[in-house]
């Protein structure tokens, strides 16, 4: 991992400076900050597949949907966020619940845990056409780390959805409503996708802002554990838990796509699950994320190894992410993009381009810091591979060793 010295001194300045303000906040009579709401676990949602997987484009009538999630802090109360971005028309809530699962990945959830979601006093709601609903707060404490059961109602056709293709949770989907009821076991079909849940809030006393992580399917999770947690932003989000008050506990954000390209729309290549490009989900998945101080830019393989974007193309993108976002007050730190070699669309030409934009990032650039996932993937022996105890088996993703060893390699200072 390499990180500008340039920086280092301006980033403790910034520390010391937080460091002051939080003691002037708190002071002697307030006892402590106001709570406030902070993103505490989001993902990024696409238009469905053409191809109809997971339902995603003919979409539910008169079903539940039980999706599980795990929370990166924890607070006092929740609020959910719903979007219907990529619908065809209004989406009809016609109940939502959420409640604390027995086991991790269980869809059977503790007695007495569920709670009703509401919408301004009322448990039904519309999402109309390309916006978002969020819910009234519930009274649901949570703990950082937190499983959570997501249970939503859809009682009339919603049509094509807005989902995330690789969840790598699975959710589960029933006839009928039962969103107030624990019993997991009944469900109709089980899909490792997520369906219009497009973020969860905290009311925090001790949260500043959330981290952001804008990535592909290295930070997706394609090569970990299904339903396991074992992305590496979870593993980051687990090293940041108790940090207050030197971090400010703020949440990890996950909105990586797999697939996704800095300059390139999966819809042009008949994939719209892969997402826009990162350029054009920077106001929805980024900027819009409540108190987002921190964006972690894992980009740039899939420019390489999908479309054969030459090296200027993938560095200008790039510094647009980095402009963008630091002209919101938002600090950008910047993976290198990691070795391939072996899986099936590598190539000596491609090879080339990956080290030039690998150059670029390690030398003087717009970021306020670099995470060298390359040097922490590669393999000594072979610079251009994947080192094997790291590596899922397809050459470019890594295992969940691999993403435990990236999330280790993240200076919590630089968040």
């Amino acid at each position: 991992m390499m990180i500008k010295r340039s920086r280092v001194a301006a980033v403790l300045a910034g520390l010391g400076l937080l460091a002051t303000t939080l003691v002037a906040a708190a002071g002697p009579a307030s006892g402590g900050l106001p709570p406030r709401w902070v993103g505490t676990w989001g993902t990024a949602l696409t238009a469905p597949s053409l191809a109809n997987t997971g339902s995603s484009l003919n979409g539910f009538a008169d079903q539940s949907i039980r999706q599980l999630v795990r929370v990166s802090l924890g607070g006092q109360k929740v609020r959910l966020r719903f979007a219907n971005a990529y619908g065809t028309g209004p989406l009809t809530i016609g109940r939502a619940s959420v409640g604390l699962p027995v086991a991790a990945g269980s869809p059977t959830l503790h007695p007495g845990s569920i709670r009703p979601v509401t919408f301004n006093g009322s448990e039904s709601a519309v999402v109309y056409k390309g916006a978002e609903l969020i819910s009234d707060p519930v009274d649901l404490p949570v703990s950082a780390l937190q499983d959570l059961a997501v249970t939503l109602y859809l009682p009339t056709a919603t049509g094509a959805t807005s989902w995330h293709w690789t969840a790598r949770q699975t959710s589960y989907v029933y006839a009928g409503d039962r969103a107030a009821e624990t019993d997991g076991s009944g469900q109709t079909a089980a899909y490792n996708h997520f369906y219009y849940l497009a973020g969860i809030e905290v009311l925090s006393p001790t949260a500043l802002g959330t981290v952001v992580v804008l990535g592909d399917s290295v930070s997706d999770g394609s090569g970990s554990t299904l339903g396991a947690n074992t992305r590496w932003p979870d593993y980051l989000a687990g090293r940041i838990t108790g940090t207050w008050p030197a971090l400010g506990d703020p949440g990890v954000l996950n909105v990586s796509l797999a697939g996704n390209q800095v300059t390139k729309d999966g819809l042009a290549i008949n994939s719209p699950a892969l997402g826009d490009s990162a350029l054009a989900r920077l106001d929805d998945d980024v900027f819009s994320q409540p108190g987002v101080r921190t964006v972690i830019v894992e980009l740039g393989i899939n420019d390489v190894h999908l479309s054969g974007f030459p090296a200027d193309r993938i560095i200008d993108g790039l510094r647009q992410l980095a402009v963008q976002a630091k002209d919101r007050g938002i600090r950008v730190v910047v993976a290198t993009l990691g070795p391939f070699e072996g899986y099936s669309s590598w190539t000596a030409q491609k090879e080339e381009v990956r080290q030039a934009v690998n150059t670029w990032l390690r030398g003087d650039n717009e970021f306020d810091g670099l995470l060298d996932f390359d040097q922490i993937l590669r393999d000594p022996a072979a610079p251009t591979k994947v080192l094997p105890a790291y590596d899922s088996g397809d050459h470019i993703h890594p295992n969940d060793t691999g993403a435990q060893a990236l999330a280790a390699a993240v200076p919590l200072w630089l968040l």
